[in-house]
């Protein structure tokens, strides 16, 4: 175990301040519940379309609805990619404007740490996924992205059910971290899978976008105006052939951060992800995995001709090895660099289990192999495969790292919720002046 940092020794992976945590605790209390259910979804969709009656649930993800006069009949199924992950990616952009107006990720310094680690995490198995397919032909590296995602539901959804108490400081790093990886996830699906780009509707998106930036930022409220708002903007986004998911995050960064004067209640972005984060979590995650999730492994040739493409392979792989290896090697590289020491109480055993924890990739890892290779093709079936086996083995490699330190990390969350005094904030928060 590392000694404590001084006084001048700047610390990794520190605890942060109480209103920090606190926000962050009940925002992971949300997502558990959601990773729960979005396990469910996926285990109920792969046994489903394993079965005797696979042929209705592949009529149902195909069964179409929507104006065919404006080019929105979809399929369920893509209604679920298109439409329900736009209001999971409107509350990622909420959180990452937030994190980067007034959470931790403001302070160049504190925020080093999780950009680092998330550019490892992604580019690392990018890397990996490139070499396994450089000559496999076929448009195999239109799936590079593929294993550069971290799921933050789904590995919160493994921490419950192994029932593992991560301290503060890691929790808020797995937190911060799945926010950046968000963000890069978002430029990646923008920039580079775009198939076709009609400006016309891009650029009338900007009209309803900007009469819902002028709302907000007055503190509107009133949903009758600003759902209509939204759901136009998102409709022409999607006609302009950038994916609609791009929409929701463009609406979130409209959303003010912070209060126009200071007092008590929540500031409007604040106000929003208390309202649309159960939604994300508990129904448009869920609803997704479960249409995406189900994929026939007969009929994608049976495990033996996945494990032999070199796509599947390079997803489980950059899962599970480049995710691990990029998180742990990026932090180990910025504590070489600025000299900075884990705080009191962590090692870098701890560092290893949430490295192998951010190789846990599902929903957005899913979505890209659904843009890179085409939904139903054989090719994003072997996709579907290796994301659901590389998500398992890391989160079984994490369970294991981590469970060896669990009784530590009891211990940890003992004494960080620990008030003697009944006021509300823990006594190791009013230690240090300024945390509480």
């Amino acid at each position: 175990m590392a000694p404590p940092p001084t006084e001048r020794t700047p610390s990794l992976l520190s605890r942060g301040s109480w209103p920090e945590v606190r926000r962050i605790g009940d925002i992971l209390r949300a997502e558990t519940v959601g990773g729960i259910l979005l396990l469910a979804a996926a285990v109920i969709a792969l046994a489903w379309a394993n079965s005797p009656w696979s042929e209705a649930y592949r009529q149902i993800s195909a069964f179409t609805v929507g104006p065919a006069e404006l080019h929105l009949d979809l399929s369920l199924a893509q209604w679920a990619a298109d439409g329900l992950l736009a209001i999971f990616f409107f509350v990622a952009g909420l959180e990452l404007k937030r994190e980067f107006v007034a959470g931790d990720l403001r302070e160049p310094r504190r925020a080093v740490l999780p950009v680092a680690a998330a550019l490892g995490g992604m580019t690392l198995p990018a890397v990996i996924y490139t070499v396994f397919n450089a000559g496999a032909g076929g448009g195999a590296l239109a799936g590079w992205a593929i294993p550069t995602a971290t799921d933050i539901a789904f590995a919160l959804a493994v921490l419950g059910v192994i029932n593992t108490h991560l301290p503060a400081a890691m929790r808020t790093f797995l937190l911060t971290l799945a926010v950046v990886d968000d963000l890069l996830a978002i430029v990646i699906i923008a920039v580079f899978y775009t198939s076709s780009l009609h400006f016309g509707p891009l650029l009338l998106a900007l009209a309803p976008l900007a009469a819902f930036g002028v709302l907000v930022q007055r503190r509107v409220r009133a949903w009758w105006l600003l759902l209509p708002l939204a759901v136009v903007t998102w409709a022409l986004v999607h006609a302009s052939g950038v994916h609609a998911t791009v929409a929701g995050v463009a609406l979130a960064f409209t959303v003010p951060v912070l209060r126009r004067k200071p007092g008590p209640g929540p500031g409007l972005a604040e106000h929003f992800e208390h309202r649309f984060r159960p939604l994300s979590a508990g129904v448009a995650v869920p609803v997704f995995a479960f249409f995406a999730a189900g994929v026939s492994i007969a009929g994608a040739g049976g495990l033996g001709a996945t494990l032999t493409d070199s796509v599947a392979v390079g997803v489980i792989v950059g899962l599970v090895v480049g995710k691990a290896v990029g998180v742990f090697g990026a932090t180990w590289l910025v504590q070489r660099f600025s000299r900075a020491r884990l705080a009191e109480g962590l090692d870098w055993w701890d560092v290893f289990g949430l490295a192998l924890l951010a190789g846990i990739g599902f929903t957005v890892s899913l979505l890209i192999g659904e843009l890179a290779f085409g939904a139903g093709s054989e090719r994003d079936d072997h996709t579907k495969i290796g994301v659901l086996l590389g998500s398992v083995l890391a989160a079984l490699l994490a369970t294991v790292v981590l469970r060896v330190r669990n009784r530590h990390y009891r211990r940890l969350c003992t004494i960080e919720e620990r008030d003697s005094d009944a006021d509300g904030v823990p006594d190791v928060y009013q230690e240090r002046p300024g945390l509480a």
